[in-house]
Protein backbone atom coordinates (compact mmCIF):
# COMPACT_ATOMS: atom_id res chain seq x y z
CA UNK A 1 0.00 0.00 0.00
CA UNK A 2 1.40 3.09 -0.74
CA UNK A 3 1.11 6.06 2.26
CA UNK A 4 -1.68 7.80 0.48
CA UNK A 5 -3.89 4.31 0.79
CA UNK A 6 -2.35 3.83 4.29
CA UNK A 7 -3.91 6.90 4.94
CA UNK A 8 -7.16 6.72 3.99
CA UNK A 9 -7.31 3.40 5.83
CA UNK A 10 -7.10 5.44 8.92
CA UNK A 11 -9.78 6.10 11.20
CA UNK A 12 -11.22 9.60 10.57
CA UNK A 13 -12.30 11.90 13.43
CA UNK A 14 -15.58 13.69 12.04
CA UNK A 15 -16.81 16.93 13.52
CA UNK A 16 -20.17 18.71 12.59
CA UNK A 17 -20.33 20.41 9.16
CA UNK A 18 -22.30 23.22 10.82
CA UNK A 19 -21.44 25.03 13.73
CA UNK A 20 -23.41 23.91 16.71
CA UNK A 21 -25.58 26.77 18.60
CA UNK A 22 -26.51 26.86 21.88
CA UNK A 23 -28.38 28.88 24.40
CA UNK A 24 -27.17 30.52 27.59
CA UNK A 25 -27.64 28.51 30.51
CA UNK A 26 -28.68 25.29 28.46
CA UNK A 27 -26.32 22.40 27.92
CA UNK A 28 -25.10 21.36 25.06
CA UNK A 29 -23.38 18.27 23.22
CA UNK A 30 -19.69 19.21 20.56
CA UNK A 31 -19.95 16.11 18.33
CA UNK A 32 -17.17 13.96 17.25
CA UNK A 33 -16.94 10.48 16.00
CA UNK A 34 -14.01 7.99 14.83
CA UNK A 35 -15.21 6.55 11.35
CA UNK A 36 -14.90 3.81 11.33
CA UNK A 37 -14.95 3.55 15.21
CA UNK A 38 -12.33 2.72 17.14
CA UNK A 39 -12.29 1.67 21.15
CA UNK A 40 -10.33 4.72 22.43
CA UNK A 41 -11.54 3.97 25.78
CA UNK A 42 -7.76 3.80 26.86
CA UNK A 43 -6.65 5.97 24.58
CA UNK A 44 -5.67 9.80 25.52
CA UNK A 45 -8.54 12.62 24.16
CA UNK A 46 -7.99 16.28 24.25
CA UNK A 47 -10.77 18.51 24.19
CA UNK A 48 -9.24 22.48 24.04
CA UNK A 49 -10.00 25.91 22.28
CA UNK A 50 -8.39 26.49 19.35
CA UNK A 51 -9.09 30.34 18.67
CA UNK A 52 -7.45 31.18 22.28
CA UNK A 53 -3.56 32.69 22.43
CA UNK A 54 -2.72 30.33 24.88
CA UNK A 55 -3.66 26.59 24.99
CA UNK A 56 -7.00 26.09 27.30
CA UNK A 57 -7.98 22.37 27.62
CA UNK A 58 -11.39 22.07 28.02
CA UNK A 59 -11.48 18.25 28.91
CA UNK A 60 -8.76 15.58 29.19
CA UNK A 61 -9.40 11.83 29.03
CA UNK A 62 -5.92 9.68 29.82
CA UNK A 63 -4.90 6.55 31.03
CA UNK A 64 -8.64 5.56 30.84
CA UNK A 65 -10.22 8.44 33.55
CA UNK A 66 -10.99 12.36 33.15
CA UNK A 67 -7.41 14.24 33.62
CA UNK A 68 -8.28 17.68 34.71
CA UNK A 69 -4.98 18.57 36.00
CA UNK A 70 -4.82 21.35 33.31
CA UNK A 71 -8.27 22.27 32.67
CA UNK A 72 -9.03 25.74 32.14
CA UNK A 73 -10.93 27.19 35.54
CA UNK A 74 -13.62 28.41 33.55
CA UNK A 75 -14.91 25.09 32.22
CA UNK A 76 -14.51 23.86 35.68
CA UNK A 77 -17.40 21.11 36.91
CA UNK A 78 -19.24 21.57 33.32
CA UNK A 79 -17.52 19.29 30.88
CA UNK A 80 -17.79 15.44 30.44
CA UNK A 81 -17.07 12.64 28.02
CA UNK A 82 -20.01 9.92 27.05
CA UNK A 83 -17.08 7.13 28.73
CA UNK A 84 -19.45 4.27 27.93
CA UNK A 85 -19.46 5.51 24.25
CA UNK A 86 -15.56 5.78 23.83
CA UNK A 87 -15.29 1.79 23.18
CA UNK A 88 -17.20 2.83 20.10
CA UNK A 89 -14.79 5.97 18.66
CA UNK A 90 -17.56 8.45 20.40
CA UNK A 91 -15.84 11.23 22.00
CA UNK A 92 -18.47 13.88 21.97
CA UNK A 93 -18.12 16.49 25.11
CA UNK A 94 -21.51 17.42 26.89
CA UNK A 95 -20.75 21.28 27.89
CA UNK A 96 -23.11 22.60 30.95
CA UNK A 97 -24.63 25.64 31.74
CA UNK A 98 -23.42 27.29 28.73
CA UNK A 99 -21.72 31.14 29.23
CA UNK A 100 -21.17 33.55 26.78
CA UNK A 101 -17.27 33.43 27.43
CA UNK A 102 -17.66 29.21 25.77
CA UNK A 103 -18.10 30.40 22.20
CA UNK A 104 -15.98 29.55 19.79
CA UNK A 105 -13.50 26.94 18.20
CA UNK A 106 -12.94 23.82 19.48
CA UNK A 107 -10.73 21.14 18.95
CA UNK A 108 -10.86 17.37 19.62
CA UNK A 109 -7.41 15.62 19.15
CA UNK A 110 -6.33 11.61 19.69
CA UNK A 111 -3.05 12.26 19.69
CA UNK A 112 -1.54 8.31 19.53
CA UNK A 113 -3.97 8.78 15.89
CA UNK A 114 -2.62 11.50 14.94
CA UNK A 115 -6.39 12.78 14.75
CA UNK A 116 -8.02 15.88 14.87
CA UNK A 117 -11.71 17.40 14.13
CA UNK A 118 -13.33 21.23 14.58
CA UNK A 119 -16.42 22.07 16.76
CA UNK A 120 -17.56 25.83 15.98
CA UNK A 121 -20.12 26.94 19.29
CA UNK A 122 -22.24 29.68 18.73
CA UNK A 123 -24.17 30.99 21.80
CA UNK A 124 -26.98 33.10 21.74
CA UNK A 125 -29.70 34.49 24.01
CA UNK A 126 -33.30 35.65 23.96
CA UNK A 127 -36.09 36.98 25.86
CA UNK A 128 -39.32 38.33 24.98
CA UNK A 129 -39.95 42.33 24.90
CA UNK A 130 -41.75 43.97 27.41
CA UNK A 131 -44.18 46.55 26.35
CA UNK A 132 -45.93 50.07 27.56
CA UNK A 133 -48.14 52.38 26.42
CA UNK A 134 -48.46 56.36 27.79
CA UNK A 135 -50.98 58.78 25.98
CA UNK A 136 -49.98 61.82 24.94
CA UNK A 137 -51.16 65.08 22.48
CA UNK A 138 -50.16 63.98 19.51
CA UNK A 139 -51.45 60.41 19.91
CA UNK A 140 -49.98 57.38 21.98
CA UNK A 141 -46.66 56.41 22.85
CA UNK A 142 -45.39 53.10 22.76
CA UNK A 143 -42.29 51.85 24.76
CA UNK A 144 -40.94 48.31 23.97
CA UNK A 145 -37.96 46.63 26.15
CA UNK A 146 -36.31 43.19 25.85
CA UNK A 147 -33.29 42.32 28.04
CA UNK A 148 -31.18 39.46 28.21
CA UNK A 149 -29.94 39.26 24.65
CA UNK A 150 -27.00 37.43 23.13
CA UNK A 151 -25.23 38.54 20.40
CA UNK A 152 -26.60 42.18 19.38
CA UNK A 153 -30.34 42.05 18.50
CA UNK A 154 -32.40 44.06 16.52
CA UNK A 155 -35.51 45.93 16.86
CA UNK A 156 -38.70 46.46 14.48
CA UNK A 157 -42.28 48.31 15.30
CA UNK A 158 -45.39 46.40 13.08
CA UNK A 159 -48.35 47.63 12.20
CA UNK A 160 -51.62 45.16 12.55
CA UNK A 161 -50.92 44.88 9.18
CA UNK A 162 -47.22 43.66 9.54
CA UNK A 163 -45.55 46.97 8.11
CA UNK A 164 -43.04 48.26 9.66
CA UNK A 165 -43.19 51.74 11.38
CA UNK A 166 -40.73 54.02 11.37
CA UNK A 167 -38.98 54.79 14.67
CA UNK A 168 -35.82 56.34 15.96
CA UNK A 169 -33.29 53.51 16.38
CA UNK A 170 -32.87 51.58 19.63
CA UNK A 171 -31.27 52.06 22.20
CA UNK A 172 -29.31 49.25 23.39
CA UNK A 173 -27.24 48.82 26.51
CA UNK A 174 -24.24 45.63 27.50
CA UNK A 175 -24.49 44.42 31.03
CA UNK A 176 -21.76 43.51 32.77
CA UNK A 177 -23.50 40.08 32.43
CA UNK A 178 -22.50 40.16 28.39
CA UNK A 179 -25.91 40.15 27.80
CA UNK A 180 -27.70 42.72 25.69
CA UNK A 181 -30.35 45.18 26.55
CA UNK A 182 -32.65 46.89 23.64
CA UNK A 183 -35.01 49.54 23.66
CA UNK A 184 -37.21 51.62 21.52
CA UNK A 185 -39.98 54.16 21.61
CA UNK A 186 -42.74 55.40 19.05
CA UNK A 187 -45.20 57.79 19.12
CA UNK A 188 -48.36 56.51 16.33
CA UNK A 189 -51.50 58.62 15.58
CA UNK A 190 -55.04 57.80 15.61
CA UNK A 191 -55.62 55.64 12.65
CA UNK A 192 -57.09 52.44 11.28
CA UNK A 193 -54.66 50.27 13.09
CA UNK A 194 -54.76 50.51 16.80
CA UNK A 195 -52.72 46.73 16.79
CA UNK A 196 -49.05 46.93 17.21
CA UNK A 197 -46.06 44.55 17.03
CA UNK A 198 -42.49 45.45 19.13
CA UNK A 199 -40.72 42.61 17.53
CA UNK A 200 -36.67 41.45 18.74
CA UNK A 201 -34.57 39.43 16.44
CA UNK A 202 -31.14 37.99 16.33
CA UNK A 203 -30.47 36.52 12.47
CA UNK A 204 -27.53 34.33 14.05
CA UNK A 205 -29.17 32.24 16.56
CA UNK A 206 -32.50 31.95 14.54
CA UNK A 207 -33.56 33.53 17.16
CA UNK A 208 -37.17 36.15 17.02
CA UNK A 209 -39.53 37.17 19.86
CA UNK A 210 -43.02 39.29 19.50
CA UNK A 211 -45.28 40.94 21.59
CA UNK A 212 -48.30 42.18 21.10
CA UNK A 213 -50.61 45.42 22.37
CA UNK A 214 -53.97 46.63 21.20
CA UNK A 215 -54.30 50.70 21.82
CA UNK A 216 -58.04 51.42 22.47
CA UNK A 217 -59.48 53.82 20.01
CA UNK A 218 -58.64 57.74 20.99
CA UNK A 219 -61.44 60.04 21.30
Amino acid sequence: LSSSDTLLSQPQLIGPPQPIVARVGDDVILPSHLDPPVDVAAKTVEWARSDTAERRFVHVWRGGRDFLLNQHPSYKGRTSLFTDKLKNGDVSLKLSEVKISDEGKYRCFIPLLHRESFVELVVGAASSPVLNVTKSSSGVALECESKGWYPEPELFWLDAEGKLLSAGAPETVRGPDGLYTVSSRVTVEKSHSNSFTCRVQQQSINQSRDTHIHVPGQK
